[in-house]
């Protein structure tokens, strides 16, 4: 079993990290005249980035992830590893990006790719223990 997948996708390929972050995300935040602050949270989104490794990779592999990471759709579904095994959420990607590690012979070898995770919903709301 793979340790992520994208859209029931899985890939090859090893993640050298996976940073998870959450946020609270409010509807809305506002300061009184007397400087207290009123807020009604939406709720705790979690997010995750993804690093791969540099080098030695299968090429046809890491370029599948890469079309895969950059197509253009609104929203991916995502399985990340959790505590308790998998985590899966509807999101997006933000950001992507890679660089070029070596070239020869005429082919490029790409690699370090990194993507950043943003979930659609939040994973726990208001008033959940």
């Amino acid at each position: 079993m793979a340790l992520f997948s994208i859209d029931g996708v899985e890939f090859n390929i090893p993640l050298v990290a996976l940073k998870r972050e959450s946020a609270v995300l409010d509807k809305y935040a506002t300061r009184t005249e007397g400087g207290d602050l009123q807020r009604e949270i939406i709720g705790v989104y979690y997010n995750y980035t993804l690093t791969f490794p540099g080098l030695n990779l299968n090429r046809a592999e890491y370029d599948r992830l890469w079309k895969k990471v950059t197509e253009p759709v609104e929203f991916h579904d995502f399985v990340v590893p959790s505590s308790d095994g998998t985590f899966s959420f509807r999101g997006y990607i933000t950001t992507s990006g890679d660089e070029l590690k070596r070239s020869h012979n005429g082919k490029h070898y790409w690699g370090g790719l990194s993507i950043k995770l943003i979930a659609k919903a939040p994973a726990r709301l208001p008033g959940e223990v």
